[in-house]
């Protein structure tokens, strides 16, 4: 029943995204935009996109020393780019997520409880930077952008990030979760909910290790957004970064709905929504949100590159001569 709930509402949100999108374009000059785009940004977008995954592999390296597992840099990095190939199948960022838990469990067996942490703590850190430079890019905005509407988004998400955040890691909220063992045992997530809450609560005392990542989280989520930047520049769009300094960070919180593939529609809606409001036609914010979901793809190209080597030609190749 729960699977079909979710087929439902993934074709219920996909469904009224591209209705709205095709309501606002015109396909034929849309697609004029995205044919006459500047290769040369398009190519700066594309560099920038890229060149923030080693740094994210670093920061989940850390978190996973934190809790006493050593893992190299360039396995981490190759484990990111598979997580994003996972992703394009299934929904948003959970996928991708659960790539690299399953991946690093099998490396590191009796282990899922901190790798589990690390991954969830390290999405936490990433949606309270993600909030953080949103509400600077939203102050920022104010009397210059017709963008007050997205306020309201931000005070939610910062209302349950809060929450969540007390939640995990207060002590005493620790002990007053007790009544919920029965109700976790009889739905039978007891298991699953320990290793969860019990792997981000044990990062209250990695405090420094906490600070680092933030920092890092940040430079990535900057460079990012000037991806971002790169591909409206790309397309026309002549608004300066600010803009985009609270366009991203919600795009990056709007792809975190877990009832799309690859936030298809939803993506692309959301810029024709927030750039319409900036004045920017909704052919050209199409086409920019477009170059953004092509970045995407370029990031799960080389996880699809390692997927290919690891389970066709090195098994190939693994079989002797002769064998059926």
């Amino acid at each position: 029943m729960k699977h079909w709930l979710r087929v439902a509402a993934t074709l219920l949100v996909t469904a009224g995204a591209v209705t709205y999108i095709l309501l606002k374009i015109d396909l034929g000059k849309t697609a004029h935009i995205i044919g006459s785009a500047s290769l040369w940004w398009i190519g700066l977008s594309a560099v920038l996109t890229m060149i923030t995954v080693p740094p994210m592999g670093w920061r989940w390296q850390r978190l996973l020393a934190a809790r006493g597992l050593h893992e190299r840099l360039p396995w981490l990095t190759r484990t990111y780019f598979v997580s994003y190939a996972v992703g394009q199948v299934l929904p948003t960022s959970v996928g991708g997520d659960a790539s690299r838990i399953f991946e690093t469990a099998r490396r590191h067996p009796g282990q899922i409880t901190p790798i589990t942490g690390s991954v969830l703590v390290e999405r936490s850190l990433g949606g309270a930077v993600t909030l953080l430079l949103a509400g600077i890019g939203l102050l920022l905005a104010i009397g210059r952008y017709p963008i007050g509407a997205y306020l309201w988004i931000e005070v939610l998400f910062v209302v349950a990030t809060l929450a969540a955040g007390f939640v995990f890691f207060s002590r005493s909220v620790r002990r007053r979760l007790v009544f919920l063992l029965p109700y976790a045992r009889r739905l039978r997530l007891e298991t699953p909910a320990r290793a969860v809450y019990d792997g981000i609560h044990g990062y209250r005392v990695h405090a420094r290790t906490l600070l680092t990542v933030s920092l890092v989280t940040t430079a990535a989520q900057l460079t990012r957004i000037v991806a971002i930047y790169a591909s409206g520049r790309a397309v026309g769009i002549h608004l300066s970064v600010l803009p985009y300094v609270v366009l991203g960070p919600l795009l990056f919180l709007v792809m975190l709905v877990p009832f799309t593939v690859n936030g298809i529609g939803v993506r692309e809606a959301f810029f024709v929504s927030f750039l319409g409001k900036l004045g920017v036609p909704a052919d050209g914010a199409f086409a920019c949100g477009f170059l953004f979901f092509l970045m995407t793809i370029l990031l799960a190209l080389p996880g699809v590159g390692v997927i290919l080597w690891e389970n066709i030609v090195r098994r190939s190749s693994a079989v002797p001569d002769g064998t059926a």
